[in-house]
């Protein structure tokens, strides 16, 4: 069998082939202790433990670790006059209007923050030696002393020579058995020295939490009689072996997001639709990321908590608007809705499992939106009246029914997602409209069509069971490894075969680690450079297969750059300024093979029904409810909004000017009437 799990904030989802059939599993997350839910999910699906070949997983462990700072106690080692480096951090403020703004706080104490004599220049030639002596007399004693479990080491310049570093953690982990050290040359290895050392430090503060979760994981699998491949998936799209993400566990901090913008594109695509944004509403928070010609946007680094990491991702952007975001009143008298989620435990109201607050889920429920005997096929159970109680105080604030207070909140969690699509598309010079949003998770396909609306998008493509599509995402998705390398150099006619021989070098290292993987099989790769005009801030991607690589000159590479330029900052330079390369990335892939596509899971028709239409803002009206197996019996094997269409994993809402029909693909499509 092959076996895809993640666990989200809400629920854990679960996807399994094996033996001609495909089964779907949704169970409460326990966050407490988030292996607990995957093996309580792998048996609610009747998996037999012994046949799993294949077992992809993804999972918040990493992200949650960060957030809720509940990772390893780190200590971090710079070169002498750079201790504060994660304190000082950028002259930058990312609210400019709060008067009461601070810096992110990185995850270590300063008191944790080290120095060591040496110094290597930016051409990577030695300065000053490391003092051996010095170190091992002034650092290695406090080290000791802090009773640390992992150690950050990021030196000036390591990107161009990591011989210090490499020196100071054989040092470390002779003096110190069993911690976990983290260089920076192996985790980010670029300039700009605070992103390199903030990189670091989060992988060495969340590497103890993954290592320790991945290990109780895999011991309890294997004493279920598990023998097969455990794999886990990155932020950047592709899975690595769980052995291997031990040693990186920072490039899993948005596993779950990446693994359904892979399962996304992988279903809908086989219906001819590769441009499309992505939207994955979970139970904490909301993600977007803009796919073109099928290959989603990659990005060379993100954030978390406000703090920069520079790792290979897919460029998601995320908002707090999830099925459990809790809708709320500000200090002025105005709706707010999230980013603080009831999550699991006790989760919305409408659960019945202590939760008192309102969120957007509830006002679904209010709303008629989701019919409570429906929910995940009827083996969940909700609590309507408790929904109402949620909205009472609310309700009573803005001298309004429940059910308007309720439509107002999901319209304005329609709002905070539209701005995260433009950010992923207005602003990176792409019109919206000439995209088709493909909703996801729990509770994407109940608000995309509105969203779409707002947006001009005039066809919406929901993947069959779309609440665990990201589940699907892990088996669905390739093995990835990326490498990159700092290398400015100003274009000239020299340029191209010096980037070939670089780009050469970076493939064989890539071959090396897959070996190193037990990987025998051959590798596809892809090219990237980072290129900016000469005086340039910051960098812009210029993407090349192997073709384009091996064509390449310098007539070819400035072209394609200030076309890539024009596309994002909607200008180019006209008057031949000087063109730089920054930087190197080059990704191995190995294919691991195409699996079924999903279908979805009835949960019974519906007809007319007067009684629990739909509230839209001034009335109660009478929908049709219909699950999305029951199109294919409709006359025209499709239906008009306003229409509520069930399945097992979510609800997908039709409102009234749209119209649904399932194509030859078991996708849902929705399309905007004229």
């Amino acid at each position: 069998m092959k076996v895809g799990v993640e666990v989200g904030g809400t629920f854990t989802d679960l996807v399994a082939y094996g033996d001609g059939e495909v089964r779907v599993i949704k169970v409460p997350s326990t966050p407490a202790s988030p292996d607990a839910g995957v093996l309580e999910a792998l048996r609610v699906a009747g998996i037999n433990f012994a046949a799993i070949e294949d077992f992809a997983h993804g999972s918040t462990v990493a992200t949650n670790a960060v957030l809720e700072r509940k990772g390893g106690k780190v200590a971090f080692i710079a070169t002498q006059g750079f201790r504060d480096i994660l304190f000082l951090q950028r002259h930058d403020r990312k609210q400019i209007y709060d008067l009461f703004y601070k810096k992110p706080v990185p995850p270590v104490q300063r008191r944790a923050c080290f120095e060591a004599h040496e110094r290597v220049l930016a051409d990577g030639s030695v300065l000053t030696s490391l003092d051996e002596a010095r170190f091992r007399a002034d650092v290695l004693p406090q080290l000791k002393a802090g009773r640390y479990d992992a150690v950050a080491i990021c030196l000036l310049n390591a990107y161009r020579n990591p011989a210090h570093e490499r020196r100071i953690a054989d040092i470390i982990r002779a003096a110190l058995p069993g911690i976990v050290v983290t260089c920076s040359h192996q985790v980010a290895c670029e300039f700009r020295e605070y992103e390199r050392a903030s990189t670091a430090t989060l992988s060495a503060f969340v590497q103890p939490v993954i290592a320790g979760y991945l290990g109780r994981l895999t011991n309890a699998l294997e004493r279920e009689g598990f023998r097969g491949r455990f794999s886990v998936m990155q932020s950047n799209g592709g899975r690595l072996p769980a052995e291997s993400m031990r040693e990186n566990a920072i490039s899993a901090l948005f596993s779950g997001p990446a693994a359904g913008v892979v399962g996304a594109v992988r279903q809908v695509i086989l219906s001819g639709y590769p441009n499309v944004i992505t939207f994955d509403m979970g139970g904490t928070s909301s993600d977007v990321c803009l796919v073109q010609d099928g290959k989603p946007t990659l990005a060379s680094e993100t954030e978390i908590d406000g703090l920069p990491v520079r790792t290979p991702v897919l460029d998601i952007v995320s908002v707090g608007a999830g099925g459990g975001s809790l809708i709320w009143i500000d200090d002025g008298g105005m709706l707010r809705v999230g980013p603080e989620s009831a999550g699991a435990d006790p989760g919305p109201a409408c659960y019945g499992r202590g939760g008192t607050r309102p969120t957007i889920t509830d006002a679904h429920v209010v709303l008629g939106t989701v019919r409570p005997e429906a929910f995940l096929g009827g083996q969940m159970k909700l609590d309507v009246e408790a929904a109402h109680r949620a909205f009472a105080s609310l309700a009573e604030h803005f001298g309004l029914p429940v059910e308007a207070v309720a439509y107002n909140a999901v319209r304005l969690a329609n709002a905070n997602i539209v701005r995260a699509i433009q950010l992923v598309s207005t602003q990176r010079g792409r019109d919206p409209r000439d995209y088709v949003l493909v909703p996801f998770g729990g509770a994407g396909p109940m608000q995309a069509a509105q969203i779409a609306e707002e947006l001009g998008i005039a066809t919406v493509v929901t993947p069959p069971s779309p609440g665990v599509t990201s589940a699907y995402g892990l088996l669905a998705s390739d093995f990835i490894k990326y490498e990159t390398l700092t290398h400015r150099v100003q274009v000239s006619d020299d340029t191209c075969d010096d980037l070939r021989v670089r780009f050469a070098s970076l493939q064989h290292d890539l071959q090396a680690q897959f070996r190193r993987m037990d990987f025998t099989q051959p590798l596809s790769f892809s090219y990237t450079l980072e290129m900016r005009y000469l005086g340039q801030a910051f960098e812009v991607p210029l993407e090349l297969d192997a073709d384009a690589l091996a064509a390449l000159d310098k007539e070819r590479l400035i072209a394609g750059f200030v076309d890539a330029h024009q596309r994002m900052y909607f200008h180019s330079d006209k008057t031949g300024r000087p063109v730089e390369v920054v930087a190197l990335r080059a990704g191995a892939t190995l294919a691991t093979g195409q699996v079924s596509a999903l279908t979805s899971v009835s949960v019974g028709s519906r007809a007319v029904d007067t009684e629990t239409g739909l509230y839209d803002g001034n009335a109660r009206r009478p929908c049709q409810r219909l699950s999305v197996t029951d199109l294919a019996t409709t006359a025209d094997h499709s239906v008009a909004g306003p229409a509520v269409l069930e399945e097992y994993t979510t609800t997908v809402l039709v409102p009234a000017g749209w119209r649904a029909h399932v194509d030859s693909q078991s996708n849902l499509v929705l399309a905007k009437e004229a």
